[in-house]
């Protein structure tokens, strides 16, 4: 397949070249969080073709952002990983996510599919370093069948799948309340004083709790009204 090109010395052409096409900033979205094998991703972007998918990720092997791993025991597995240029499309990938938040959300619609998964990297796009000065601690989240946890330390955020060793507070809310939340443009804590999820663990770690994450009030663009 032939890759698609501006043809423009421009460097922001010359990165949409790279990462322009329909599923691949998603892909790199889904690594930004860990490695992924071939299935993971397959789970996660559901609509993505068993074909499109394995071009997608041969195209971003070719260029350099992404690479081939084993997992380690107990897993050993083949799976995929961002290579460095490839990390270096987070902040990029995050500054989109809370564009989104605020200019792009508005109600979910029904043929659009979710994966709780996905917040992980929103706990990165709605952290408030210095609301975390000066803090260490580490928050388990239970969304439905999901879990992933984010450690904080002194202004800082590290949120990854799956569960930590030792949370010094866990937070749990089923999937429909979770999206009733972000619909509202609340917090966790906002769920916890309302008793839509629930919290054990360090009390100080869950006050805290509070001003780590901010979804952005949503906004609506103005339109021309033009068909």
């Amino acid at each position: 397949m032939e890759q698609r090109t501006y043809n423009q010395y421009c460097a922001t052409a010359r990165t949409l070249d790279l990462v322009g096409e329909r599923w691949t900033l998603l892909l790199v979205r889904e690594l930004l969080t860990g490695p992924k094998r071939f299935g993971d991703l397959q789970a996660s972007l559901r609509g993505l073709g068993t074909g499109l998918l394995a071009a997608r990720l041969k195209h971003l092997e070719r260029e350099g952002l992404a690479r081939k791993i084993m997992l380690p025991p107990p897993a050993r597995t083949p799976a995929y990983a961002l290579t460095e240029a490839g990390e270096e499309l987070g902040p990029a990938v995050l500054a989109l996510a809370r564009w989104g938040l605020k200019w792009a959300m508005g109600e979910r619609r029904e043929t659009e599919t979710f994966h709780p998964g996905w917040t992980v990297l929103g706990l990165r796009a709605c952290f408030q370093p210095e609301a975390a000065a000066g803090l260490r601690a580490v928050y388990e989240f239970q969304i439905g069948d999901e879990v992933f946890h984010a450690r904080i330390d002194d202004g800082t955020i590290e949120a990854l799948h799956g569960p930590a060793q030792h949370p010094d507070a866990t937070i749990t809310i089923s999937e429909d309340a979770f999206l009733d939340l972000t619909g509202q443009g609340s917090t966790f804590a906002d769920a916890i004083e309302s008793g839509t999820a629930t919290a054990t663990g360090d009390r100080e770690a869950l006050r805290s709790l509070k001003g780590l994450f901010r979804l952005p009030p949503p906004h609506s663009r103005p339109s021309t009204g033009n068909p």
